[in-house]
Formats: structure tokens, sequence, C-alpha cells
């Protein structure tokens, strides 16, 4: 929690802080005895909005069912009683859409972006229970950075269908039932890679399975898990991009548990590791006797996979020369040993993973279009962690309490340092790093709370480099890292601080002189966070 003094407390700010840090401390130590796919702040929205339309109900002399008119005043009346600024918008008939630009978390749903799952079911609580259905959308949020809330709320099932969302309804009894996204595929998923993994630890050539990180916060990942759905039990070959540690093989062992393959092989294959004189043999076998050192017939990759799916991971690094042999065998499923006479035949799905850009490859003549469009019949995009800031918080949940299950001790919690650190940390290393980095900070952390994490802060000025830009003056990006730094302290003292320069000074360990310079050098007004504490309560 942040320290602040007594006199910058007041009731509003101290439950704001107080229901900021209960949501990532319960998110964090969650609850293995609940069979609910519902998070813990989904659970408290859920049952908030009882009291909150029951409250409003009074003092509006409200009874019965309410139209979609006053069900939007309630809850935009609800919002801005706790410091929201929302207000509705126009929308198409049937739907209600509210917009905000100031939350009324403040900053510090920034930290804990999962909060605005609270937003999603006191909105779908309150609207199931008066029209039976509702679906609510998250289509913009400040928590993630997109600068203003958008907020979409569908009463209708069948016009609801072709919008991500939250789903709730009422029963017979007038309950409300929620529908988290997160049941949906993500659900189903996990299930599926779970009968996978049960089906393949008898089998002793199997590896151990795989660490599991189905989540289903953010919408990139939600369309993700739909996408491996749809297109798991069909053949066509499906091409996943995303930067070094996204979790690639984890999505092609997804698509691989859900297809009719499932019961099959599923073989991984390493293009970039392969040399370049051993990939036609490695990929297709060879016979006794093809050339020096071959003393015995050698069974490719695609024989290995047969009837089931073959992964081919850093499909960027293989040469020009074998790509055309690669792309005869998946045109007509047919393939020859070397040194080999007898035509096989190979039933075999492909799943292919990139780091790099195909399309620039092409164009540059480094890969063969033909392969391209062979390959990439479903293409998959999988977001770095820094752009999907929801994803990341679930997954420092998930490796926590899979570390203290592997650990054999009690769970484990980030403080508000380390969680900070985690939430501006740019991850270049992604889910793969994250992992890493948990696991190293739960194992060295003497009591229950996780006081920091060791980052790499070279890796974060690295990052910031545009790729386009490569010869970029290191030194000027480091320069710039560091003022991006600063200027995030001082703001956030200003806020902490109510835009008292002297208290800031204390804080950062400087003089006040020195803190006006600051201030002068990034163009900060600290007046300005004065009067925002005088008319907003802060978060």
């Amino acid at each position: 929690m942040n320290n602040k003094s007594p006199k910058d407390l007041n009731p509003i700010n101290f439950l704001q802080t107080f229901v900021t840090q209960s949501a990532k401390v319960a998110g964090q130590l969650g609850c293995p005895s609940c069979k609910s796919h519902l998070s813990y702040i989904e659970h408290l929205g859920l049952a908030a909005s009882n009291c909150f339309e029951t409250i409003y109900r009074e003092h509006h002399e409200l009874d019965g069912k309410i139209d979609l008119d006053e069900y939007s005043d309630l809850i935009v009346s609800i919002k801005n009683q706790i410091g929201g600024n929302f207000s509705r918008a126009s929308s198409e008939p049937g739907v209600v859409r509210v917009v905000n630009t100031r939350c009324p978390f403040g900053d510090a749903v920034k930290e804990a972006p999962e909060l605005c799952r609270m937003t999603s079911s006191v909105f779908g609580g309150i609207a199931a229970r008066n029209f039976g259905y509702a679906k609510v959308a998250l289509k913009k949020r400040l928590a993630t950075n997109d600068g203003i809330c958008e907020v979409c709320i569908y009463t209708d099932r069948d016009s609801a269908s072709q919008y991500d969302g939250d789903e709730y309804e009422s029963d017979s009894k007038g309950a409300v039932i929620a529908k988290s996204v997160a049941v949906g595929a993500a659900v189903r998923v996990e299930e599926g890679l779970h009968k996978f993994w049960c089906h393949t630890q008898n089998n002793p050539t199997s590896k151990n399975r795989p660490k599991s990180f189905v989540v289903a916060e953010s919408a990139a990942m939600r369309r993700i898990y739909k996408a491996i759905e749809l297109i798991a039990t069909s053949d066509a070959s499906v091409q996943i991009s995303g930067e070094t540690g996204v979790g690639k093989e984890w999505v092609a062992r997804a698509t691989h548990a859900l297809s009719n393959r499932w019961q099959q092989p599923f073989v991984t294959v390493n293009c970039g590791a392969i040399p370049e004189s051993l990939i036609e043999s490695t990929l297709f076998g060879h016979e006794k006797g093809a050339f020096t050192g071959a003393y015995n017939v050698h069974h490719g990759y695609f024989e290995r996979a047969d009837k089931g799916t073959l992964f081919l991971d850093e499909i960027d690094a293989l040469p020009v020369s074998a790509q055309a042999k690669l792309l005869r065998i998946l045109q007509e499923g047919e393939f020859e040993r070397v040194g080999g006479l007898q035509t096989l035949k190979s039933d075999v799905r492909t799943i292919c993973a990139s780091n790099r850009n195909i399309s620039t490859m092409i164009a540059s003549g480094e890969f063969r279009q033909d392969l391209f469009y062979r390959l990439s019949v479903v293409p998959i995009h999988i977001p770095p962690l820094r752009e999907r800031l929801e994803d990341l918080s679930a997954l420092v949940t998930q490796f926590l309490r899979t570390l203290a299950e592997k650990n054999q001790c009690k769970p484990k919690v980030l403080s508000e340092s380390a969680w900070m650190t985690a939430m501006s940390y740019s991850w270049p290393g992604n889910v793969r790093e994250l992992e890493n980095i948990l696991e190293r900070a739960f194992l060295f952390a003497h009591g229950q709370v996780i006081e920091q994490l060791d980052v790499d802060d070279n890796s974060t000025q690295q990052s910031a480099i545009p790729k386009e830009n490569s010869n970029l003056d290191l030194r000027a990006v480091k320069k710039k890292a560091t003022m991006e730094l600063e200027q995030k302290i001082i703001h956030a003292g200003l806020n902490r601080f109510s835009g008292n320069v002297s208290q800031v000074a204390r804080s950062m360990g400087i003089t006040p002189r020195a803190v006006h310079q600051k201030l002068k050098a990034h163009g900060i007004d600290p007046s300005s966070y004065r009067k925002k504490t005088e008319t907003q309560p802060t978060g």
C-alpha cells in the first residue's frame, strides 16, 4: 500500500487504495478450492451490484423493471459518485454505451487492471436482473493506456453474439449467473491440453507435462483461444508469429491437443538448430550407406510425426535450398529419404512458428513465397507481453500459485514495489522471462512477501530501440529512458503528496530546489496536482 501521511487520507481514497491492494493480493493468493472460474474481483462486483441498485432505487423511488435510459442513468450515477467521470455516448438501438475519462481508482488501476472486471460485473449484474440477459464489452480502458474507458452493454443475446465480452443472465428465481469469457474457449483449451498430457504420461518418449499458462484476460488472447478452437479440428497449416518467449510452442500444442490427431505424436523440430548440411536428412531421414557415417536407417521428423502434428519452430531460419524440398512434401504428402529410391507418404499436419517478419524475408528473397502461402493458411500472431498488461497480471498470479505447489510451501505475493516493477518493465523475454524471474525471486524471498524482482534494466533500454532505427545512438536511448523514468517518479510523488514539492523532495532524497529544476525541465506544473486533489478523490 502506498505510504500516505494521515492528513492525506480520507474515507474515499483509503477504500480505493484498500480495494486496489486487496485485488492484487487476493489475485495472487487465489482460492485453490474454489471451482468457479470467476475471479475475486468479479465475485465482489457481482455481489455489490445488487446493493448499489437497491440504494439507487430507494433514492429515486424506482419500482419494477427499468428501461435502458433509466439503467444508463443508474450505472453512470454509481460510478461518478465514487470518483469516475462517466457519461452515456451514442450507440445503436438496444445497446448502452458509456465512456469515461477518469477512473474511480485513479492511476492505481494501471497497477491492477483486473479491477475493470468489477465494472463489468456491476454493469452486467444490474442489466441481467432487469433485462434477463447482458453482455458487457470493455472496448477501451484507462487501465491499459487507451486514454479513455469505453464500455458497451448489449441486452439482446442474438445481436450480442458477434461481440467479445462477459455474459450475465438471470435464472427463474432472479439470481444472476455470470459467464466470464475466461470460461469459454480458454477453459476448453485447458481441458484439451489436460486430456492430451494425461494421454502422453504413459509414453516413455514424451516430455514432462509442460507448464500451463491459460489466461484469457486480454482481448488478444481471447481471440487466439477462439482461433485455436475453430482451426483445431481441421488439417489446415498454421503459422504462428511473435517475439521470443510469447508462447508459440504452447499455442501449437494447444492446437494439436484439441484436434482429431490428439492421440497421435506431436513432434517439435527447431529449424534454427539444424546444420544446413543435415537439414534434408533430419527432416526426411536417410538410408543406410547414403553418406559417410550413415550406418543405419534414420527416420526423419516427417516419418516420426506421421498421423500427428509436426511443429516447425524458427521456420524463418530454414535456408532457401531446403525450402523447395519442404514445399514438395507439403503439396503432395510424399518424400524420399536421402539415398533412398522408395517414395514414402506422410500424413502430417504442419504448424510453424517464426520470430522474424516472413513478408519482409519474401521481399528480400530469403523465403519462398509459395512455401509461405502453403504454411500460412491460418496465421496467428501473439502480441508481446508488454502490450497486454491484463495477461501479465494473470500470469504473475498463476506462476506464483504454481511455484507454491511445486515447492510445497505457503503462497507468496509481490510487494507493492515488486508489483510496480513487474507492471513497468518491458519484458523483452516475454512469458519465459517472467516465469524465470518470478521463480528466482520466489526461491530467494525469505518471507511470504517478495520484496523485489531482479529485472535487467539494460534489456529495458535496448528494447526501446526501434528495429527500423537500429543505428540510433545508444546513449540517446539511455538518456531518453532515464528522463522517462525520472518523469514517472516525479508524477508519482506529486500525486502522492498532492503537489507538495518539499515532501516530494524528501521522498526522493534531494533538495526542493533540485525538484523545481526537474519540474521546469519536464514542463510539469505542481499546482495542477493540488487542484486535482481538491476536485476529485485520488486512488
